[in-house]
């Protein structure tokens, strides 16, 4: 039985439901905070994902990052070197979504050429009467991008789950990768 750490950072503009998604990944769904606080540089959050059929566990470390402007620089010391990135936008907010290339490209400089797999997460996905970012077309970046697509809302507790798992699997799927290498070299 293994059990792996990885640093994930999320990422986004202010008010995409970061913190939300994030607490209520914590809780399994049990806790969604209706009085919200803006998060002013960044939190940690820490849960360990099992992964299917391995016995197998990695532990997220998931520096929730503020998205205002004037914290971005502060977040990004303690990013340090990231495992994982989850990307945020939310779907109602189209200047949100366009934000995600500059997000990412901010997320790779600081990496210096790391592959550093990767979520984008379109939130906020209970609003679907004022959705301004079709699924298709985030679909459709995401993969130009090399990130694994998914949908979420954090306030009706559907799919939050699934980007951390899909991280946790990624970051697994590394593992493994240099395992055989080494192997192969021995």
């Amino acid at each position: 039985m293994v059990k792996l750490r990885a640093k994930c950072i999320l990422v986004g503009d202010a008010s995409v439901g970061k913190s939300a998604l994030s607490q209520m990944f914590r809780s399994d769904g049990g806790h969604f905070q209706k009085n919200y606080s803006m998060t002013a540089g960044a939190e940690l959050v820490v849960k360990s994902v099992s992964i299917p059929d391995s016995g197998d566990s990695v532990e997220l470390f998931i520096v929730d990052s503020g998205g205002k402007e004037t914290f971005v620089e502060a977040c990004e010391k303690l990013w340090g070197q990231p495992s994982v990135l989850c990307l945020v936008f939310d779907v109602s907010s189209e200047a949100s979504f366009r934000n995600c290339g500059q997000w990412l490209e901010r997320v790779r400089a600081h990496c210096q050429g790391l592959q550093v797999p990767g979520v984008l997460v379109g939130n906020k996905s209970d609003l679907s009467s004022r959705r301004e970012v079709e699924t298709a077309v985030a679909q459709e970046w995401a993969r130009s991008q090399g990130l694994e697509y998914h949908e979420t809302s954090a306030k009706e507790m559907e799919n939050c789950e699934a980007p951390f798992l899909s991280l946790a699997r990624a970051f697994y799927a590394l593992y493994q990768d240099r395992i055989q290498t080494i192997q192969t070299l021995a």
